[in-house]
């Protein structure tokens, strides 16, 4: 049975005074739209009672499962505004399977891919004025007829014009969080009879405001953040939640963020935080660990499928933290950096640990990661050809 999503718009929506002084300075995560998209599971019932509706708290019981047991799966994807004013998102059939397969991991149902992208598309046409102009401007343009980024053009960007990233312009967006959690009242450990999916929505401004800098990454010895069989390859909370101390541990050492070794003891390398580790070769490779206990990103794959038009090798395979250290070391690691939705790519420039630090290349952002992350943006915008389909049109 086909799940629908109409729409219950708000009555009292943000002013839209409001609203574009948000726009000019949203920060990432600090405001959010006028509406929520909604749907309801039962084991009686299936899917039932989906919508857009005006963004509001709702009620649970203390006794609802996701409280006790942490049953619950998130993902995040954004939509762009384009310079025609049309609005795309980006893989989002990619996300709908990796929610799927999150779900599965952590015995929830299984929201239908089709379902998935019809939430997410029916909230962005709800909250259509919330999608900021890729300048930073306020959003609320109407789609007119543009260029097509499917249309022929160039599939990497020219290293000659200007990149409007490399100051943290840009990059505004609209960040959606689809979430399910289980909401069935119980104190028995089984999987929950009821759960309640949501979409929410945040606009956000660059990651890097000030600029694509480079960070340095803490190898801890004291937190691991999976392990064979765990739920590493699911995007729940509990993944997130463990990894706060070891954010704690990295910042107390001068470091941003966290480098995990794998928890078997044997010093490979497996996330950067919450993002995907890649490694660039001098002979041309594009490293990065193999999947199975770390998580399945899009910006990672997007990342491997992109490599061959930089003239990269993509090779996904164990990395022990002794190759890179010695790669680092003696030049045969030119760059590293990290992948992920929010940031894009967040060039790496050093490690420290217990007893040692090093760097990679001069310390600065390469030029390999630079050019990857302008690609990638280049196409979420719709500013260069999207030759592998990616791309899907909202407005």
């Amino acid at each position: 049975m086909s799940l629908d999503f109409p729409l219950d718009r708000t009555a009292a929506p943000v002013p839209g005074a409001e609203r574009r002084a948000i726009l000019a300075d949203p920060g990432f995560g600090r405001w959010f739209t006028d509406h929520m998209a909604v749907a309801a599971w039962d084991a009686e019932h299936g899917w039932h009672d989906g919508g857009v509706r005006p963004l509001a708290p709702f009620t649970l019981h203390p006794g609802a499962a996701v409280f006790h047991y942490g049953q619950e799966i998130f993902e995040g994807l954004k939509a762009y505004r384009h310079a025609d004013g049309g609005v795309w998102l980006f893989r989002p059939g990619d996300n709908a399977r990796r929610f799927a397969r999150s779900a599965r991991r952590l015995a929830l149902p299984e929201l239908p891919e089709a379902a998935f992208v019809r939430a997410v598309e029916e909230l962005v046409r709800a909250d259509a004025a919330w999608v900021p102009e890729p300048d930073g401007g306020a959003g609320g343009g109407a789609a007119t007829p543009g260029p097509d980024p499917s249309a022929s053009g160039p599939s990497v960007s020219d290293p000659s014009a200007p990149d409007p990233s490399a100051s943290g312009s840009g990059e505004q967006s609209l960040y959606l969080r689809p979430f399910l959690i289980a909401t069935e009242s119980f104190l028995g450990v089984r999987p929950s009879a009821e759960a309640l999916f949501r979409v929410i929505a945040s606009p956000a401004g660059p990651y890097f405001p000030s600029g694509v800098t480079g960070v340095t990454l803490w190898v801890t010895e004291t937190y691991s953040r999976a392990a064979i069989g765990g739920t590493g390859a699911a995007k729940c909370g509990g993944n997130y939640a463990g990894s706060l101390a070891a954010q704690t541990e990295a910042r107390e050492n001068g470091c941003e963020q966290v480098l995990y070794l794998d928890s078997a003891g044997r010093g490979t390398i497996e996330e950067s935080g919450t993002m995907n580790l890649c490694l660039v070769t001098r002979d041309g490779e594009l490293l990065t660990p193999a999947l199975g206990t770390i998580l399945e990103g899009v910006t990672r794959d997007t990342v491997l499928a992109l490599a061959p038009e930089l003239g990269l090798r993509p090779v996904e395979r164990t990395i022990s933290l002794a190759e890179l250290r010695a790669g680092a070391e003696d030049g045969t690691v030119t760059e590293v950096f990290a992948a992920g939705t929010a940031a894009v790519l967040t060039p790496v420039t050093g490690f420290k640990g217990a007893g040692h630090a090093f760097t990679v290349g001069d310390g600065t952002p390469g030029p390999t990661t630079l050019a990857l992350r302008r690609t990638v943006l280049d196409l979420q915008y719709g500013r260069t050809e999207d030759r592998h389909g990616w791309l899907h049109r909202v407005l």
